[in-house]
This record gives C-alpha cells, sequence and structure tokens, in this order.
C-alpha cells in the first residue's frame, strides 16, 4: 500500500509517498480502507518532532480519517467488515490502509460523506469540550474566537451560536473575516489592521468578553486575556503562531478570570463516557443542520506534503483533506 512517509524530522517538504507493507492487526484492532483523512495542526509538528507524541521513524502522519472497515481482529466483535466508520490514530492515516484499535473507531453517521466525516470530529469534538465542558458557556454570553477562520475557529464559531453566544470573530484578513460571517459570527475584528483590545472595548461598550477562545497563543494571548470580562474564562487551545505566551498571571487575579486548558485528546482518554455524550450532541446539531464544516480543499496521497504546509501556515480558512485513494 502507498503511505505520505516522514522518514526524517523536517519540514512537510521532506515528505514522500512509498509502497510499504501493512502492518499485521492484533485481536483488538481493526484494518480501515482510508477514504479521506483530515489535515490538523499536529500533523505539523508531529513530523518536525515538536509534538508529544513522538512515533519511531519513517512513520506516516495524520491523526484523523473516515474510510470502511476492510478487517477486524478476533476480539473485536461491535464492527464488522463493510462498516463504514470515523477513525483516530494519533498517526498513521495518511495512508491507504491504516490499523486503529477497535476503542477508537465510531460508526460514521448516516448521510455524511467520508470527507465531511474525516473533517468533523476532531475540530468540532475539541470546540464542544472547549466551550461547553471547560468554559460552562450560557446563552448570552460574549465569546472572542481567535484564529477564527481555522478548523477549530469556525467549529467555535458555529457550537457557541447553537448555545445561544453572542460571537466575536477575530482573524487576520478581510476574506477570512467573511467566512466566519459565513459560519455565524455577529461580529468581526481584523487585528493585522486594528487594536485587538480597543476593538474589543467598542464592541462590548467596555465590559469585555466572558469567553477567550485561543488556539493562537503569541502576542494575541495576552491581549485576550487583558479583555475577559469579570469572572471571564480564557481558553487555552493550541500555539498555531508559535511561540507558547507568558501572560502576566496578576491579569487573572484583578479579572477574577480562570486560565483554563483544553487538550481534547487527553478528554478522550480519560473521559470516554462524556466524549461520547459530546459525540452524539454534536452529530445531533450536524443533523439539524446547525453545524456546517467548512472544507477548503482535498488533496491526494502525492501531495499531502502541500496541504499540511498550508495549514502550518495559515494560507487557509476550514480543514484540509487528504484523499488517499484518489489520482488528484
Amino acid at each position: 500500500m502507498k503511505a505520505l512517509l516522514c522518514k526524517q524530522f523536517g519540514p512537510p517538504e521532506t515528505l514522500v509517498v512509498e509502497d510499504i507493507e501493512p502492518a499485521a492487526l492484533a485481536a483488538d484492532q481493526v484494518r480501515i480502507d482510508v477514504h479521506a483523512a483530515a489535515v490538523n495542526f499536529p500533523d505539523s509538528l508531529i513530523i518536525e518532532n515538536k509534538y508529544q507524541t513522538k512515533p519511531e521513524l519513517p512513520f506516516s502522519p495524520g491523526g484523523e480519517l473516515s474510510g470502511v472497515i476492510a478487517e477486524v481482529g478476533s476480539d473485536v466483535s461491535h464492527l464488522a467488515v463493510g462498516d463504514e466508520v470515523i477513525a483516530f490514530t494519533a498517526y498513521g492515516a495518511f495512508a491507504e490502509q491504516v490499523v486503529a484499535g477497535a476503542d477508537r473507531v465510531i460508526t460514521k453517521p448516516q448521510g455524511v460523506d467520508h470527507v465531511t466525516a474525516s473533517a468533523f470530529v476532531m475540530t468540532y469534538g475539541t470546540s464542544y469540550h472547549a466551550l461547553m465542558d471547560r468554559a460552562a458557556l450560557q446563552a448570552g454570553e460574549t465569546v472572542l474566537v481567535l484564529g477564527a477562520s481555522g478548523g477549530v475557529g469556525l467549529a467555535a464559531i458555529e457550537i457557541a451560536k447553537a448555545a445561544g453566544a453572542h460571537v466575536i470573530a477575530a482573524a487576520s484578513t478581510a476574506d477570512k473575516l467573511a467566512v466566519c460571517v459565513e459560519h455565524g459570527a455577529d461580529e468581526t475584528i481584523n487585528y493585522v489592521e486594528t487594536d485587538l483590545r480597543d476593538e474589543i472595548k467598542r464592541l462590548t461598550d467596555g465590559r469585555g468578553v466572558d469567553v477567550v477562545y485561543d488556539p493562537v497563543g503569541g502576542d494575541l494571548t495576552e491581549a485576550g486575556l487583558r479583555s475577559c470580562a469579570w469572572r471571564g474564562r480564557h481558553l487555552v487551545i493550541g500555539f498555531a503562531a508559535g511561540d507558547i505566551p507568558k501572560p502576566p498571571l496578576n491579569l487573572a487575579l484583578l479579572k477574577g478570570c480562570a486560565i483554563v486548558g483544553v487538550f481534547w485528546g487527553r478528554f478522550v482518554a480519560t473521559e470516554p463516557e462524556a466524549n461520547v455524550a459530546d459525540l452524539k450532541a454534536l452529530f445531533g446539531l450536524l443533523a439539524a443542520g446547525k453545524l456546517r464544516p467548512h472544507v477548503a480543499a482535498t488533496y491526494p496521497l502525492a501531495r499531502g506534503g502541500e496541504a499540511i504546509a498550508a495549514l502550518a501556515g495559515r494560507e487557509v480558512s476550514g480543514k484540509l483533506v487528504i484523499t488517499p485513494r484518489s489520482e488528484s
């Protein structure tokens, strides 16, 4: 089978497509024919040995996929050959086939195509866990979404709106902000052309925001934290800007606000029943048309490195998906 391989740690252009032997199947695993695999920010980190998961070389990146089960292990009873599924693998999904633990596989909802399914759970799962669990978002509250045009950002906008919140989307270009409005943002801030804090003060009449959704880090984190209202919650999602910020903690004291960590992968592993409940809620919102996953483009396996580079360079809005079984 063909796979996009990281044979030495480095940037996306060092990845190569090669034929490899399929992995052996353990009793508690399933083999999946991969039809679509979403690109996520950790993929750009894992290939440079900058992520908390550190696989041995060579390996294929890609942690989120949709496909069809080709083989099941002897101890697997709830899944069968031919089932259409979504799976989470940490790495290995950018290949024609992948082996995954059966406990990391869920049935794909009917009526959802493979491309959409592959791009749904990680971003929407992260944003739902962040807003509804970690921030306990309430109807009528105001949410600031930083990096709002990215995959998790657009998911956060839609989930916050479905919860009855008022959403301010912040991004770096007018085109990106237009996409945010299409997905439900009430107001927007271009933080390249205007001062983020000044605009938040203007839009909230000086009160500040109840929740800051922050997947960006860098200089924007302190600006977001300073913009929290009393009893606000600043959600630490990730560091797409590259720099892990060190905000002055006296801000949390003065504002009575909380700095809240969000690690969806750890949540899934340690609270599986809560995660299943979240997924049921998300699939319900998807079926009701309240969530509209935005896939900006699909790439064949041969151009998988380009997809990772485009996402890492924050060149696109929404999600990018690799389709290993397509030629172009």
